[in-house]
């Protein structure tokens, strides 16, 4: 849809930038790592996505809470069925698409009665030959966990969520417009560099007045909040060009390019663009190219 004529589509970062649910790192050749997970008294069920390059070789086991350690999961295609204790086990081995050198390894942990077994998890990373070695894991929306369900030592970058990951939307995080500082709930991109960085801007997101239903107002806080200042800025840009004929060409990455330009820097970073808050908070006046 980004691809169409006449759009700017703006979608927020996500909430997930504090919620412990992804951690990454680094692997060596013919090496054993301990990732440890903590879950929560009352846990109905999750699952972890962990993701690598094709051509490194991992071997993967589990460590329950009470030290009974899995079978190795076998590399093989199609679904894998296994039981530790009183947790069922099903795991998906993934392979390249044609727009991915990646490799996913989908783990689905399910209560054989009500809950998983609650405590720390321990995923085992084996190591072969390695060529990459980079590795990450996510664990699903903080939303669909219990508080207190996340990875013992979280990365906060990389927690942007689909779609904001997509090239050609407009991705928004979140400062506290009071404090003029990052919210660190918003989703962070990666260390990346160039036009590439997400988010693109950040805007307005905490303690924002809104009505509910009912007609009611009320603060609320989140990247979902912040992404309406700048759909209603890209609006504006719009207006600005195609109805009132200053340039008809203004949509899609163009608006992005203006905004990202006219964005104003916060306190507290010395790098711009960055993962947080990318570059900078909206500004429509500044964007709009006299």
């Amino acid at each position: 849809m980004a691809n169409l004529g006449r759009t700017s589509i703006c979608v927020g970062a996500g909430n997930e930038g504090n919620a412990a649910g992804h951690t990454a790192g680094r692997l060596e050749s013919y090496e054993t790592k301990e990732i440890e997970l903590g879950v929560q008294s009352r846990q109905t069920a999750m699952n972890i996505q962990i993701w690598k390059t094709y051509a490194d070789q991992v071997r993967i086991s589990l460590i329950t809470p009470s030290g009974v350690r899995s079978d190795p999961i076998q590399e093989v295609r199609g679904t894998q069925r296994m039981r530790i204790g009183s947790t069922e086990i099903l795991v998906y081995y993934g392979e390249p698409s044609p727009h991915s050198l990646s490799q996913e390894i989908f783990i689905d942990l399910l209560p054989a009665e009500t809950y998983i077994a609650p405590g720390v998890w321990t995923i085992l990373l084996e190591t072969g030959r390695v060529v990459d070695g980079r590795y990450q894991m996510w664990l699903p929306s903080e939303a669909a966990l219990n508080p207190g369900t996340g990875f013992l030592l979280p990365s906060e970058e990389d927690t942007f969520t689909i779609p904001s990951t997509a090239s050609r939307v407009i991705t928004v995080g979140a400062y506290d417009a009071l404090t003029f500082t990052y919210a660190d709930f918003s989703g962070r991109g990666g260390q990346g560099e160039g036009y590439r960085i997400k988010p693109d801007l950040a805007a307005p997101g905490v303690g924002i007045m809104t009505r509910v239903p009912g007609g009611a107002v009320t603060a609320v806080t989140g990247t979902s909040f912040a992404t309406p200042f700048v759909t209603g800025g890209a609006a504006l840009l719009m207006e600005w060009g195609i109805i009132k004929q200053n340039d008809p060409y203004l949509y899609g990455e163009k608006i992005k390019a203006y905004l990202r330009k006219g964005a104003r820097q916060l306190p507290g970073f010395d790098r711009y663009p960055n993962n947080q808050v990318g570059y900078g908070a909206l500004c429509v006046e500044e964007s709009i190219p006299y």
